[in-house]
């Protein structure tokens, strides 16, 4: 399988609660909701429906998954929302046990100190997309430990000054190339990254 992440993110690099004001509020952070002014239906719907249609199963983090948890169940007969509640889900925590993750069908635990292991393993197995949204701390260790195979990132032409990202802070140099990119009426940069091969890989 090939792990992609959606992202929805800032000009500087926060991921954090961008769909509700409640959503995450972690270290004072005050802008819940920050993406709606910015979703353009006619570039990014088409673009969310893209990343769902190659998704085998979804992972996710603790926080994120018991947002999606608590919002999707109650969609059902909307063909995203559907496709969300069906497929397989991966929740890492180290919090949670397995009787805790029986709200949302189809979604299983990995406890958090066997979580690199255990997504190595998904990995290797035949596929289609490990598709992880939001969730800041796995998508950063994911990046961390090169087993990303896809960056899905919708750029929004706005500033929040700290919060959640994705990106490793470990001073390591880690290159992407561009695969596709679309801009919406609203300035949303829609695009699509995949790890450079480095030079001893190419050759």
């Amino acid at each position: 399988m090939r792990i992609t992440i959606g992202e929805f993110i800032s000009l500087d690099g926060v991921v954090q609660a961008p769909g509700h004001p409640d959503e995450d509020g972690d270290g004072g952070f005050a802008h819940g909701g920050w993406s709606h002014p910015f979703f353009d239906p006619e570039v990014m719907g088409p673009a969310l429906a893209d990343w769902s249609k190659g998704t085998e199963a979804m992972l996710y983090g603790r926080r994120t998954w018991q947002v999606m948890a608590a919002a999707w169940p109650g969609r059902a007969g909307d063909p995203f929302a559907d496709h969300m509640n069906s497929v397989a889900k991966y929740v890492v925590s180290g919090t949670l046990g397995e009787n805790d993750v029986t709200a949302w069908n189809n979604s299983s635990l990995i406890p958090g100190d066997q979580a690199v292991d255990r997504i190595k393993k998904l990995r290797e197995t035949e596929g289609g997309d490990l598709t992880v949204l939001g969730s800041a701390s796995l998508s950063r260790t994911l990046l961390a430990e090169g087993l990303v195979d896809e960056l899905r990132l919708m750029i929004m032409p706005v500033i929040l000054g700290g919060g959640k990202s994705i990106y490793p802070v470990d001073g390591v140099l880690r290159s992407f190339e561009l695969a596709s990119t679309v801009t919406s009426g609203t300035g949303v940069h829609v695009c699509t990254y995949r790890p450079k091969a480095s030079a001893a890989t190419a050759a």
